[in-house]
């Protein structure tokens, strides 16, 4: 018996408000009345905004892509046996070949527009939650040491590295230890934290869990802006997959080491993405900046030590775990590891979501994948990504 087709439709906020629902049920019925056999997978998006919603499908030589396809150029996509990789205007060849996505270093976002976002087997399945089964045999100092010697640093704009802020919360006292995650994205043209949320959220689970077994911390929050309901619903039913395989729970995959995860949402103040007003909002108090010190990692959320990270920081972790410290440390230059998503928004004709390892080039970044301004105006160039800080996420 044959394997159904499989096609694959973003479920992305942003492919869905270009109108991938509608591609996607003009897909469905389209099949249905060809009497096609066909599995529809709503995967995240690759993040070349400008061709969604883009789609795929699986053939013998690998993902050919389309777009932007419509629901009204499906039936022209079906007469020209699409779904079997035929040629057609909107073809974009294979999807790996694409030179936008070709020229990446995805290493946080590797299984985004890959996987189902909500399956917790097509997680595992691409390498999910190795980095997980590694840290449960680890003690909780080596997988801190692990962390630092990446050379990760927060990716929220402050670039303070990682691993010395979850030795401080390691070595707080106390029995009651917190991981909070920042996922109240509020800045203009940002966009990368949504994409994990909604593309990959099982990588972000999985590595606030490494967090908790890293520092003693039994309880975690995703304090999420409430303008993203996709992700919400994502999350959740993520959350809830986990619990229900034993990723999560008071006894992960049987090691006797427990990590609780909830997501908590915001009210849409933009004071509460500094982590001390996000904190106070947690508490439920209004959201405002706190005195410092004490410090966050000694007196956080509730009064209690708290790793308070960004979603592609603690996204970036699972890596590290799986691969090792010095794989993820190969990565970039000077005192900036690893890699970096950067997000094209405004004046820029091929807008999206660019993961880049640190040393490249604005010149590169805003010609070589945003192809020049979309006006035809030139654009400064010649500036390199700074070398020993966090770039600027977003590129408006």
């Amino acid at each position: 018996m044959n394997e159904p087709i499989r096609i694959y439709v973003p479920r992305d906020s942003a492919a869905v408000s270009m109108g991938a629902d509608e591609t996607a049920a003009a897909i469905a019925a389209e099949a249905a009345r060809r009497g096609i056999d066909l599995q529809l997978v709503r995967n995240g998006s690759r993040g070349l905004l400008w061709l969604e919603p883009m789609i795929e499908v699986a053939t013998a030589h690998g993902r050919q892509a389309y777009g932007p396809v419509t629901a009204d150029a499906v039936a022209g996509l079906f007469d020209a046996d699409f779904h079997h990789g035929g040629p057609h205007a909107l073809g974009l060849g294979a999807t790996e070949e694409i030179p936008y996505l070709k020229k990446q270093t995805r290493l946080t976002f590797a299984r985004v527009g890959i996987t189902d976002p909500i399956s917790l087997e097509d997680y595992v399945a691409h390498a999910g939650y190795r980095g997980l089964k590694a840290a449960l045999g680890m003690d909780p100092a080596a997988i801190v040491a692990a962390v630092t010697t990446s050379g990760l640093r927060g990716r929220g704009g402050a670039a303070f590295p990682a691993g010395i802020k979850w030795n401080t919360v390691l070595n707080a006292p106390g029995p009651q230890k917190y991981v909070v995650c920042n996922a109240d994205e509020g800045d203009s043209g940002t966009f990368s934290d949504r994409m994990i949320m909604e593309g990959d959220p099982f990588v972000l689970i999985e590595g606030m869990t490494i967090a908790g077994l890293a520092t003693g911390a039994s309880q975690g929050y995703i304090y999420l802006r409430c303008e993203y309901p996709d992700a919400h619903r994502t999350l959740n039913t993520a959350i809830a997959a986990a619990y229900a395989a034993g990723y999560l729970g008071s006894n992960v995959l049987g090691s006797g080491r427990g990590f609780e995860l909830e997501v908590r949402l915001g009210a849409g103040a933009y004071i509460c993405g500094e982590e001390t007003s996000l904190l106070e909002s947690l508490e439920g108090k209004r959201g405002q900046v706190r005195f410092k010190p004490p410090l966050p990692a000694l007196q956080g959320l509730f009064g209690k030590p708290t790793v308070i990270n960004n979603v592609i920081t603690l996204a970036s972790v699972p890596i590290i775990l799986d691969r090792g410290a010095d794989y993820y440390k190969n990565f970039g230059m000077g005192r900036s590891r690893g890699t970096l998503p950067l997000q094209l928004t405004g004046n820029i004709k091929h807008g999206g979501l660019v993961e880049l390892a640190f040393g490249g080039t604005l010149r590169e970044l805003l010609y070589d994948f945003g192809g020049g301004s979309h006006s035809g105006r030139p654009i400064r160039q010649g500036v390199h990504f700074p070398q020993d800080s966090v770039a600027q996420n977003s590129i408006a």
